[in-house]
């Protein structure tokens, strides 16, 4: 283990909302990271806390076994790129790019050039005057050429289209074989980065649900679709994430894994057994995670009666 970035009892307050709500993980060195939750879960937050961008109401963060804030030995080997990331009005690309290279001590010139004909960005034309997936462009192209030791993309290429996507993914894969670094990416999109990452941060109203290898989290959950009944007598006991029934035909999603055993009379009652999504499995356990916490909240009876409604 190799952590780059340690984060303990992590928690952010905004008046009376809580931001993060005492998160603790560790980002490993020279890895791939979805860092993956619903609007206002917390993830931005969370990077502009360990990129020194903004304070945390207590706890602590270690990058590179320091404390970020006005640590230029720290900031100068992290990249931070944002949907909503602002440069000077009067700015172009040209300038945009020629300020990163001064910043960044590991900037690449020829991958910048190539990323450039890339995305056929207009390099004269004022970033004002950009469109949405132009500025999305000057945004990755920034955080790939800057080949910062750890390189945070939270959602800057929503802008580009799915071919200019495409592109960065592909771009982003190749470049990181050549030159391993931290990358977290933080995507609504899941499906389209699930075989790029190579560990999944979950975060949810604040709080870590969870922190394992891609291939695990892949793993971790069984769909089965058949016979209602079938499919029911063996789901029974177990921690069911999602049911859904049509007629006499039932696909029911759970936590963990089938036996060898279990797999053969499966196969004997005639029922289908279906990987599970990374995406569909993020959903399902978030979905089930603001469901005890709305339990939780409810009035003293309120949870049994909807239990009982469910």
């Amino acid at each position: 283990m190799d952590p780059v970035i340690e984060v303990h009892d992590l928690t952010k307050r905004y008046k009376d909302a809580v931001a993060l709500d005492g998160v603790s993980f560790r980002i490993e060195r020279n890895a791939i990271y979805g860092f993956l939750g619903r609007n206002g879960a917390g993830k931005t937050t969370a990077m502009s806390i360990l990129t020194a961008q903004n304070f945390a109401t207590s706890g602590t963060v270690r990058v590179f076994g320091e404390d970020p804030y006005e640590n230029a030995r720290v900031l100068n080997r992290m990249c931070f790129v944002r949907e909503s990331q602002k440069y000077p009005d009067e700015a172009n690309a040209k300038i945009a790019f020629a300020s990163a290279a001064l910043f960044f001590p590991n900037w690449d010139q020829e991958l910048c050039d190539r990323l450039i004909d890339d995305f056929q960005l207009p390099m004269k034309t004022s970033i004002k005057k950009l469109s949405r997936g132009q500025l999305s462009a000057v945004g990755v192209i920034i955080g790939l050429a800057s080949r910062a030791e750890i390189t945070f993309f939270d959602e800057p290429y929503l802008g580009l289209d799915a071919v200019a996507r495409q592109i960065f993914y592909d771009r982003l894969l190749s470049d990181y074989a050549e030159h391993p670094r931290t990358i977290l990416l933080s995507s609504h999109l899941i499906d389209e980065i699930a075989n790029l990452i190579e560990r999944v941060l979950v975060i949810d109203r604040g709080r870590i649900i969870m922190d394992q290898s891609a291939e695990e989290a892949r793993g971790q959950a069984t769909n089965l679709v058949g016979d209602a009944e079938a499919v029911g007598a063996f789901a029974a006991g177990r921690d069911v994430l999602h049911r859904e029934t049509l007629g006499h035909v039932a696909s029911v999603t759970f936590l963990g894994r089938l036996t060898t055993e279990e797999r053969r009379d499966v196969a004997a009652a005639g029922l289908e057994v279906a990987p599970v999504p990374l995406q569909q499995l993020i959903v399902r356990m978030t979905q089930r995670e603001n469901e005890s916490k709305n339990d939780q909240d409810a009035p003293d009876g309120a949870s049994e009666t909807e239990g009982a409604r469910r």
